[in-house]
């Protein structure tokens, strides 16, 4: 596993290399074969209701935000989400005797069979605490690293406040209907400033801080409208109108792959053109004009509605040939009214992607202000506010290689 995620490039430094190395992952699965325990897979420990509410991360999704966290000796750290304790047991690997590491997880059931599994592999180092994550841990602060292994709609002041001096909170984001791992350095002006982004994909935050499905769906076509949670919603019925109404297709030349249309261009979509939202399958065979793209187990795809008080009308970008590996042929469908201009919209906006060199979400440079910190001068920022802060993300700029 350690061989395979050191070629891959998800694991970089000595320090977490050896930790992986040193952990016996398979004792905090001990339901699962070795060989599946040591699969790069994630993994559900925990249901309700038929939805997973804990699993034992992808390990190279772990490697990667180890490598972003950027942990040394003698650091103190906060997890907020314990799951199996395998990440906090990686964790006080790295920053040793000197180093403390205290985990908090909701579920009562979950912080004691993470306190066997740590007992079963020899960790010591590590406090488990059942709470509520939102609130953090004030009694351990302040802490030189706080990390999430849950995903977040906000960035609470809790954590802010619970960060050392030139402390790094790292977490998986919303922003815009993309969850991001995001680094951010705490700075003696309050700021947040980012170290890097990754795309990655959480169970999210239960408690007082839970996360609010912003999916609505559209019964009639077997799709769902999730919307970003900070701009104004679209009259659903409007749009079910719409897009009950296909008109003309726009071909456009730039490919896009499933990942380019959740975390590429739709995520550049999402920050730069107003009315974007992602129309999710939710049955096995939606009654849409198009095929969408697949996601996983699902399918789904990129789209740009009216604003509110507009006619109606909305564009989406659907595959123009078979499903593909990688890339593939694709174009944008107008429907009702407002169609034709927004396609033109969605058209122009893959160019623009395309001429900036198809950037990813590692491209993008995020600033998070709190509420009531003053915000640094950026050119041009686009702004995406939640309720307990900004956040300012940079436009990227990559360079085109020439083939």
């Amino acid at each position: 596993m350690v061989d395979a995620l050191r070629g891959a490039g998800r694991v970089r430094s000595a320090a977490v290399e050896e930790a992986f190395r040193v952990v016996p992952r398979h004792l905090f699965l001990p339901g699962l074969r070795v060989a599946e325990a040591y699969a790069d897979e994630a993994v559900a420990v925990q249901f309700a209701h038929g939805v997973a509410t804990s699993s034992a991360s992808q390990p190279s999704m772990m490697a990667i935000m180890l490598e972003q966290l950027d942990l040394r000796p003698g650091h103190q750290v906060l997890e907020i989400g314990a799951g199996t304790g395998y990440n906090a047991a990686l964790m006080s690997r790295i920053v040793g005797p000197a180093g403390a590491v205290t985990s908090v997880d909701i579920d009562e059931d979950l912080v004691d069979r993470a306190a066997v599994h740590l007992a079963s592999a020899q960790v010591n180092g590590v406090e488990l605490v059942a709470g509520d994550g939102a609130q953090g841990h004030p009694s351990g602060a302040p802490y030189d690293r706080i990390v999430l292994t849950v995903g977040s709609d906000d960035v609470r002041p809790e954590w802010v406040a619970q960060l050392a001096p030139g402390g790094r909170l790292l977490l998986p984001l919303a922003v815009r209907g993309s969850q991001l791992s995001i680094a951010l350095d705490l700075g003696p002006d309050g700021v947040l400033r980012c170290d890097s982004v990754r795309s990655c994909a959480f169970i999210r935050l239960r408690g007082s801080a839970a996360s609010v499905d912003a999916s609505r769906v559209v019964d009639a076509l077997g799709v769902a409208l999730q919307t970003p949670d900070d701009l104004p919603e679209p009259d659903l019925a409007l749009v079910a109108d719409a897009l009950a109404d296909p008109r003309e297709l726009h071909p456009t030349p730039v490919p896009l792959g499933a990942v380019d249309v959740w975390d590429g261009f739709g995520l550049w979509l999402a920050l730069t053109e107003p009315g974007t939202c992602r129309l999710l399958a939710v049955e096995p065979t939606p009654r849409f004009s198009d095929d969408l793209f697949p996601l996983g187990s699902t399918s789904g795809t990129v789209a740009v509605t009216a604003e509110p008080g507009e006619e109606p009308g909305a564009a989406a970008v659907v595959l123009a040939g078979p499903a593909v590996p990688g890339p593939g042929a694709v174009a944008v469908r107008a429907f009702g009214p407002a169609g034709a201009a927004l396609a033109d919209r969605v058209v122009d906006a893959l160019g623009s992607w395309a001429a900036a060199g198809r950037p990813g979400a590692a491209d993008w440079r995020l600033t998070v202000v709190p509420t009531g910190v003053d915000a640094p001068t950026l050119p041009h920022p686009q702004v995406v506010v939640k309720r307990h802060c900004r956040v300012l993300a940079e436009t990227p700029t990559v360079s085109v290689t020439e083939p």
